[in-house]
C-alpha cells in the first residue's frame, strides 16, 4: 500500500530522551549520502527524514493534553445515554465542548478546519444494548487537502465513557484514560497540524457510542462508503495514558499497535492467492501499522512501538474495527500495560483496591 509523505503521525512527546539525540545522526547520514551522488540523481532522491515532523512532535504540549483530559473527565459521565441538555454534565456537554474547542482552533488558523456534527439515530429495536432511541453524535474537524481533497487520513478518539454497567447513565464515569486520553490526542493533533497544509484531507474525529457497539465509527465508515471517500488510513487512539499495568509493571517507553492481517472484505479467491503468492500478513491495515511503527522509530526517541498481529485484544473492540469491516485500513494505537481496575468500573474501594477510571491513573507526558 502506498502512503504519501504528507501523512504525518504526531501528538506524542519524547519521554526519556531529547530531540537532538536522534535527529543529528539521521540528517548527517542523509546529507552525506546525497553529497556522494551525481547531481541529477541526487535531486531525485527524497529525504529519508522530514525535519518538519520533529517540529510537530516537539510542539506537543503535556499541559494542553492534561487540561483537555481534566475537562473531559470533569463532565462526570459521558455515557452514551447520559444527559444531553446540561451545560456541565453528560455527553451532550462533552460533545459541545469538543466542537467548541475544534472551532476555537480553526478560528486561530483562519478557518483551516470545517467543524461539523455527524448524527445517526440508533433505535431500540436495532440492538439489545440500546435501551431507547438514541442520537449518536460524532464531532469532526476536517482540514481539506490541497491536491486530493477526497483522500483522507483520520485520527479518532472516543467521546463516551462508562461505569461498571454499560447503560448506566447516572453513575459517575469520568473515563479519564478510556477514552478522554485518546480524545485529547485528537484535539492536540488538530492544534499541531492547524498551520500546515497537506495534499490529502485530514480529519480529527470524536466518535460516540463506542461502549455500546461502536455506533459512531459504524456510521462514519458507512458515510465514507456511501460518499466514496478514499481513506488512506485511520488511527484510532484508545487508551493512551496509562503506564501502570494491572500486572504491576510500570513502563512509559512502549506502546502497542493492533492491526488485522488482511481485509475482512477479501474474497475466497483473494485468500487462495495468498497460499500461492504470500501476503497473508500484508494487508493494508498491517502495512499501515508498520508505517506507524517506522515513523515512531524515526521521530520519537525512546518510545518504541510493539506490533500486535491481531485486530484487537482478546474479546475486546475499538473504533478502528468498523472501518476494517468496511474494507478500510485502520489500526488501534494504545498503551502497552492495561489496568483493568481502571476500566469499566464504578469508582469505589473494595478489599483495599481502588477502582475507577480517574484522573490519577493518567500519565500526561506519556499520553502526549
Amino acid at each position: 500500500m502506498s502512503i504519501v509523505r504528507d501523512w504525518l503521525v504526531a501528538g506524542v512527546r519524547p519521554v526519556m530522551a531529547s530531540r537532538p539525540w536522534r535527529r543529528a545522526p539521521a540528517v548527517a547520514v542523509w546529507a552525506a549520502a546525497g553529497a556522494a551522488l551525481p547531481t541529477p540523481l541526487a535531486a531525485q532522491v527524497p529525504p529519508q527524514i522530514d525535519t518538519r515532523i520533529y517540529d510537530i512532535v516537539e510542539a506537543a504540549s503535556p499541559e494542553r493534553v492534561e487540561a483537555d483530559i481534566r475537562m473531559l473527565a470533569g463532565f462526570g459521565t459521558r455515557n452514551t445515554f447520559s444527559d444531553t441538555l446540561s451545560a456541565t454534565r453528560g455527553i451532550g456537554a462533552a460533545r459541545r465542548w469538543i466542537k467548541a474547542e475544534f472551532e476555537r482552533i480553526s478560528e486561530a488558523c483562519g478557518g483551516c478546519y470545517e467543524v461539523v456534527y455527524q448524527r445517526n439515530l440508533v433505535t431500540a429495536d436495532f440492538s439489545p444494548r440500546i435501551p431507547g432511541d438514541t442520537w449518536i453524535v460524532n464531532v469532526l474537524a476536517i482540514k481539506p487537502g490541497t491536491v486530493n481533497p477526497n483522500h483522507y487520513v483520520i485520527m479518532s478518539g472516543d467521546i463516551d465513557s462508562r461505569a461498571s454497567r454499560g447503560n448506566d447513565a447516572e453513575t459517575d464515569a469520568p473515563g479519564a484514560n478510556d477514552n478522554a486520553s485518546g480524545m485529547a490526542g485528537a484535539i492536540e493533533a488538530a492544534r499541531l497540524l492547524a498551520d500546515r497544509e497537506f495534499g490529502n484531507s485530514v480529519i480529527l474525529a470524536g466518535l460516540s457510542g463506542e461502549e455500546q457497539g461502536l455506533w459512531g465509527g459504524r456510521h462514519m465508515a458507512q458515510v465514507a462508503r456511501d460518499e466514496g471517500w478514499e481513506i488512506i488510513g485511520v488511527l484510532n487512539n484508545d487508551m493512551i495514558g496509562n503506564i501502570e499495568g494491572v500486572d504491576g509493571v510500570i513502563e512509559n517507553n512502549t506502546f502497542r499497535v493492533f492491526s488485522e492481517p488482511t481485509p475482512v472484505t477479501d474474497t475466497e479467491q483473494d485468500r487462495a492467492r495468498y497460499r500461492v503468492f504470500g501476503g497473508e500478513v500484508d494487508g493494508p491495515s498491517r502495512q499501515l501499522a508498520r508505517y506507524v511503527a517506522a515513523t515512531a522509530d524515526a521521530y520519537i526517541p525512546n518510545l518504541d512501538p510493539i506490533m500486535i498481529y491481531r485486530l484487537d485484544r482478546f474479546g475486546r473492540g475499538g473504533h478502528h474495527r468498523p472501518f476494517n469491516d468496511a474494507g478500510f485500513a485502520a489500526v488501534r494505537i494504545m498503551e502497552t500495560h492495561e489496568n483493568y481496575t481502571r476500566q469499566h468500573q464504578d469508582i469505589r474501594t473494595e478489599n483495599g483496591i481502588e477502582y475507577g477510571d480517574v484522573i490519577e491513573g493518567v500519565d500526561f507526558d506519556y499520553a502526549t
